[in-house]
């Protein structure tokens, strides 16, 4: 297939921070069922917490309704999640703080979780990842997974952080001085060159997002990975500069990659397709095209403009 035939299946798949998280729980249920073997009639018998490990199939594969059970057991008896807390500090918190406060993986700390609305789905999540994205299968002993189901699910607990600035406000500077749907999407409007917007304060922490606005570089990836296609953003990240040889000049997102040919999307949202073949040169480069808004509004501004995206939940606005 050409590269330029391409163009119309990478306009169905617009770049999104959702990228980076999670596909939708029958997505992971499914992978989940699939690679997931039926209990032994002796794994049957011992239940949730007497097996090997303590699981009851709590690690990878094994009875999920046994690892649920395991997991409320944990959850009904405070002394043990300090266990889950340590695991969860160990494989999670990299992408999703220590306090699942979120970094470049999405909160954790809400009462709901969107992508994990109930236990069984937390569970199988945790135990088996989400294919497609970065939230990897992780090597998991038996018992482990519903000691950090347990653990996730107490986040929840914790307070919604309060931030200054005035929402209202922070809407007015977003679509105007600050001009951030000629990169990002919202409810549908805008262009798709950076993530989307339309739940970011749900899906990211306060500090998090103020990094975002103040320092946009501090959470780019700072390597050349190869591109992978079971996984998106931010891993996948890289900053296009390509120079055709009559001398034409284009520069985006990569979207797409293998070793003849790049996609990128431009600050428009188009999508461009080049054989590597037909460049003088091709760059990537780590660094961010976001403006460093610290430097562009003033402190109240950006406070304003941190409130109006934490306000940002799904709903719309």
């Amino acid at each position: 297939m050409q590269p330029r035939l391409l163009c119309l299946l990478f306009t169905l798949a617009p770049i999104s921070l959702l990228a980076q998280d999670h596909t939708n729980d029958a997505t992971a249920a499914a992978a989940a069922a699939a690679t997931t073997p039926a209990p032994s009639a002796a794994q049957a018998k011992q239940g949730p917490g007497r097996g090997k490990g303590g699981g009851g199939g709590g690690g990878r594969g094994g009875d999920p309704a046994a690892a649920v059970a395991e997991m409320h057991r944990i959850m009904a008896a405070p002394g043990e999640l300090s266990k889950g807390q340590k695991l969860f500090e160990t494989h999670c918190s990299t992408c999703h703080g220590p306090k699942g406060e979120g970094s470049r993986g999405p909160t954790l700390a809400q009462p709901s979780l969107p992508r994990a609305g109930d236990d069984p789905s937390l569970v199988r999540i945790v135990q088996g990842g989400i294919p497609g994205t970065e939230m990897p299968r992780v090597m998991l002993q038996p018992g482990e997974a519903p000691f950090i189901a347990a653990y996730v699910r107490t986040l929840g607990q914790i307070p919604l952080e309060k931030v200054p600035g005035d929402p209202a406000k922070g809407a007015e500077v977003f679509s105007t001085k600050g001009a951030c749907l000629s990169c990002h999407t919202r409810d549908g409007q805008g262009v798709a060159f950076g993530p989307d917007l339309t739940n970011i304060g749900q899906r990211r922490s306060v500090a998090f997002l103020r990094r975002s606005l103040v320092e946009p570089a501090a959470d780019v990836p700072q390597s050349f990975e190869p591109y992978r296609a079971d996984v998106s953003l931010p891993l996948n990240f890289s900053y296009i500069r390509a120079k055709t040889k009559a001398g034409k000049e284009y520069a985006g997102i990569r979207v797409n990659e293998d070793t003849y040919s790049i996609q990128f999307r431009d600050v428009t949202g188009e999508i461009h397709s080049f054989y590597k073949k037909e460049l003088a040169e091709l760059k990537k480069d780590q660094a961010s095209p976001m403006p460093v808004y610290g430097a562009l509004l003033a402190p109240a501004e950006l406070d304003d403009v941190l409130a109006y995206l934490v306000s940002l939940r799904g709903k719309k606005t």
